[in-house]
């Protein structure tokens, strides 16, 4: 790659099946039609400023509808203690063809396999929880072999993969390899980001003040990063994008901060990665669009400036 500094994007392409055993579905309708709709609009701005992104996407989005689904259902299911985590139950619940926007997305794929520079990436085919109480190796496989399958149909390639709610599971490396998977997002090392499992309110405060507050040294060189024979490659995540705030003072606090941290790489020639999920986008989409083309703004002064380039998570290696 070149040694000039890097921003990378990667997002958490999930609808419904990212949160649906924290919300009611019925309550998320207005929401998750602002993200089908706003997923256009990112695609339209990382073609505007030529921005290369891992669409890291769950895999049960290629189903075409409930019917698909219960055909694409793997042979070996996670026994999660906590069944409220169980995709399969959950959609067992609620099909319908009214709930097949929430849960089903073909149609952006295809928009975002047809946009230069976007990789399509895994993010397990479930929804998988990595280190929750009855995950086994055997059912990951199944699950990451089903969502290979479907991206395979559709042309896709899966390269990289990003483990669901932040759940790395280092003794599932392998079975990626395995796989084919090359590239995995692995967290940030501050200390309140390495329990991701069980998430205390201690860790969720420090992780919301870390976009405003503290330390501000986010980038790191390639080189920096353990690479293992047999296992892929672990890229660092930087600062995950917060939506939009209605506290001008607190928003314009996070876009400095993100602005600020992107100078700092783009002047030491480091990476600097960023990623959110394109739901957070689903209240006031039209802000935090522009939250978004403020971000890219600075990023194309600083490609003029220091030669600051956009790679994706696959990208970057190459």
């Amino acid at each position: 790659m070149n040694n000039n500094g890097t921003l990378v994007i990667s997002l958490d392409f999930e609808l419904l099946w990212g949160v649906f055993d924290k919300v009611d579905h019925k309550e998320k309708t207005t929401y998750f039609k602002n993200t089908r709709q706003v997923i256009p609009g990112i695609l339209n701005l990382f073609s505007e400023y030529e921005i290369h992104c891992t669409w890291a996407t769950v895999g049960m989005l290629f189903n075409e509808n409930w019917e698909d689904w219960k055909e694409n259902i793997p042979e070996i299911l996670p026994q999660y203690k906590n069944r409220n985590l169980s995709a399969y139950d959950y959609g067992n619940s609620i099909p319908s063809f009214e709930t097949e926007f929430l849960c089903f997305s073909k149609e952006l794929i295809r928009k975002i396999q047809n946009t230069p520079n976007q990789e399509i990436g895994t993010h397990t085919y479930s929804h998988y929880y990595c280190l929750e109480e009855g995950q086994a190796l055997a059912s990951f496989r199944a699950d990451l072999e089903k969502a290979i399958e479907l991206a395979e149909k559709m042309g896709i390639e899966l390269k990289t993969l990003v483990f669901p709610r932040n759940q790395f599971n280092e003794s599932y490396l392998k079975v990626c390899y395995d796989l084919g998977i090359e590239n995995v997002r692995s967290n940030p090392t501050n200390w309140y980001w390495k329990d991701t499992q069980n998430d205390s309110l201690k860790n969720k405060i420090f992780r919301t003040a870390d976009a405003y507050l503290g330390p501000k040294n986010k980038s790191y060189r390639l080189n920096e990063l353990k690479v293992e024979e047999g296992k892929p490659f672990s890229q660092k995540a930087s600062r995950l994008l917060r939506p939009y705030s209605s506290n001008k003072f607190l928003n314009d606090l996070k876009l400095k901060r993100i602005k600020s941290e992107m100078t700092t790489a783009a002047k030491r020639k480091e990476i600097y990665h960023l990623w959110w999920h394109p739901h957070n986008f689903g209240e006031n989409p039209e802000r935090n669009l522009k939250d978004l083309r403020i971000i890219l703004e600075e990023f194309k002064k600083l490609k003029l400036t220091y030669g600051f380039r956009s790679e994706n998570m696959n990208s970057i290696l190459r």
